[in-house]
C-alpha cells in the first residue's frame, strides 16, 4: 500500500512543480516583455510537458528504460484516445484547414520516424540528434511562419493574465521551486513505480504506458476538459497534436542524447503498432465533419479502452 501512497504523492508533487514552473517562467517572461503568444508557444507548451520530461530521463538514467519509453507512449495513445475522445463527449472539438494540412502530417511522419529509428531496438546518441534537430526546426518553423499561432494562443493569455501582477521574489521562487517539484517528484513516481511492478510482477513497461502515462497527462486531460466544458475548442486538437510532437521530439531526443534507451520488442510489436494506428485513425474522423463529436470522441475512447484491455 505504501508504494501506492508515495506514487500518488510523487505524482502529485510532479504535477505541482509543472505548473508552478510554468507560473514562474510564465511572470518572468512577462516582466522581461514578451508576448502572450510567444510566452504560450514557449513556456506553457514545454512547462506542459516538462513532467513527462523529467520522468523520462530518470527513468532512462537509472536503466528503468521501459517506463521511460511507456511514458511517451502511452502519453501520446493517451492524448489522441482518452484526453480528445473525453473532451469530444463534451462538447464538438472543431477542427481548422491548417490542422489537417500542417499539424496532423506533421504528428504522423514524427510518429512513423520514432517507430522506424526503434526498430533497431536501441534510441542512442544519434537518434537524439536527428529528433532534437527536428525538433529545432519544427520550432523555428512555428516562430517564422505561423503568427496566426501567437495571436491565438489562448494559454498564452490566459498564463499572462494570471502571473502578470507577480513580483520579481514570487516569480523566482515558484520557478525555482517548480525545478525542485518536478526533481522530487519524478524521483517518487520512478522508484515506487518500479517496486509496484516488482512486487505485484507486472512489467516496467505496463506500469509506464498506463498509470505513469496517464499520470503525467493529466494537464491536457484537465485542460481539454475544461476547455469543452467553456465551449472553447478549437485550440484544444491543434495542442494535442503539437503535444505528441514535442513528446516524440523534445523528450525522446533529450533522453536519448543523455542516455540511450532500450526498447524491447514489446513495445515494437504491441505499443508502437497501436500508436500508430490510433494516429491514422485520428485523421478521417478529423476530416469527415471537420470535427471530433460525441460519435468521433466515442470511437476514440473504445479505441483506447481496447488497447488498455489488450494490453492488461
Amino acid at each position: 500500500m505504501i508504494p501506492y501512497i508515495f506514487l500518488v504523492i510523487g505524482l502529485a508533487t510532479l504535477l505541482l512543480g509543472g505548473k508552478f514552473l510554468v507560473d514562474g517562467a510564465s511572470a518572468i517572461a512577462v516582466k522581461l516583455g514578451m508576448s502572450a503568444g510567444l510566452i504560450g508557444l514557449t513556456i506553457v507548451a514545454f512547462g506542459t510537458s516538462a513532467p513527462e520530461l523529467i520522468v523520462s530521463v530518470n527513468a532512462a538514467i537509472k536503466g528503468n528504460s521501459d517506463i521511460s519509453i511507456g511514458n511517451v507512449i502511452g502519453s501520446n495513445i493517451a492524448n489522441i484516445g482518452l484526453v480528445l475522445g473525453i473532451s469530444g463527449l463534451f462538447y464538438p472539438i472543431m477542427i481548422k484547414r491548417t490542422h489537417l494540412r500542417f499539424d496532423y502530417p506533421v504528428t504522423l511522419l514524427v510518429t512513423i520516424l520514432f517507430f522506424g529509428l526503434a526498430l533497431n531496438g536501441m534510441l542512442g546518441f544519434w537518434e537524439g540528434i536527428i529528433l532534437i534537430s527536428l525538433f529545432i526546426l519544427f520550432n523555428v518553423y512555428l516562430f517564422r511562419g505561423s503568427n496566426a499561432y501567437f495571436l491565438e494562443s489562448v494559454e498564452g493569455v490566459e498564463e499572462v493574465e494570471q502571473v502578470k501582477d507577480y513580483s520579481w521574489t514570487k516569480a523566482v521562487t515558484l520557478f525555482l521551486g517548480g525545478i525542485v517539484g518536478l526533481y522530487f517528484g519524478s524521483e517518487l513516481l520512478v522508484s515506487n513505480a518500479v517496486n509496484i511492478s516488482r512486487t505485484f510482477g507486472v512489467s516496467e513497461r505496463v506500469i509506464g504506458v498506463t498509470i505513469i502515462a496517464i499520470g503525467t497527462s493529466l494537464p491536457e486531460l484537465i485542460t481539454s476538459i475544461m476547455a469543452a466544458i467553456s465551449k472553447k475548442t478549437d485550440l484544444a486538437i491543434g495542442n494535442i497534436l503539437g503535444s505528441n510532437i514535442m513528446n516524440i521530439l523534445s523528450i525522446i531526443g533529450i533522453t536519448a542524447l543523455i542516455n540511450p534507451i532500450n526498447i524491447s520488442r514489446a513495445f515494437i510489436e504491441f505499443d508502437f503498432i497501436w500508436m500508430t494506428g490510433i494516429t491514422i485513425l485520428l485523421f478521417p474522423l478529423m476530416k469527415s465533419k471537420l470535427q471530433i463529436s460525441k460519435i468521433e470522441g466515442s470511437i476514440l475512447l473504445v479505441t483506447y479502452l481496447v488497447y488498455l484491455g489488450m494490453l492488461l
